[in-house]
């Protein structure tokens, strides 16, 4: 089944403390570490992400970009990123697509649900990658620990030299 996670990106933005601080000074950074966010749990949940900021602070025609492997909309002057979303989960709900969206815009969130699509807070997704963080921390470290260790006493460079000769690399 194909999973889509559609994200409210400034409502998104409005509900994390760090990105709400950074959204004060550098709104861009804002939206591209939100991005970059979105990006890791796309490959850790295998949702396929969208993520959606209205013209509420550029102005402009709609633009459709792919940034970090992740589909970003900016929708057109008139149109807010709750229409968009609204719109795209009834267009894309089938038997064989999920569609989730993230928000904590209460009214938003039963319309969504209305539409047959399934609905995550800003705050539920937050504490979702947070935990994902903290997975792929654990399986680093047990990778690590789980490394065969050489009973010789090499310095770091000439383990570096090694690896990199087994690798086929010079």
């Amino acid at each position: 089944m194909k999973r889509i996670l559609l994200v409210d990106g400034y409502n998104v933005i409005g509900a994390w403390p760090n990105l709400s601080r950074l959204k004060d000074h550098d709104l861009e950074s804002a939206r591209n570490t939100l991005v970059e966010w979105m990006a890791e749990y796309q490959s850790y949940s295998g949702y396929q992400v969208v993520v959606v900021f209205d013209a509420q602070y550029v102005r402009g025609i709609k633009r459709k970009l792919r940034q970090n492997n992740v589909d970003v909309i900016f929708t057109k002057e008139d149109e807010t990123a709750d229409e968009y979303i609204e719109r795209k989960a009834v267009e894309w709900k089938n038997a064989k697509t999920q569609i989730m969206v993230a928000t904590s815009d209460y009214a938003e969130q039963w319309a969504i649900f209305g539409q047959g699509a399934l609905r995550i807070s800003s705050r539920e997704l937050l504490f979702e990658i947070q935990e994902m963080g903290r997975d792929i921390d654990k399986k680093i470290k047990s990778i690590q620990e789980e490394k065969p260790k050489s009973k010789l006493n090499l310095d770091s460079e000439v383990i570096e030299q090694l690896e990199n000769w087994r690798r086929g690399e010079k």
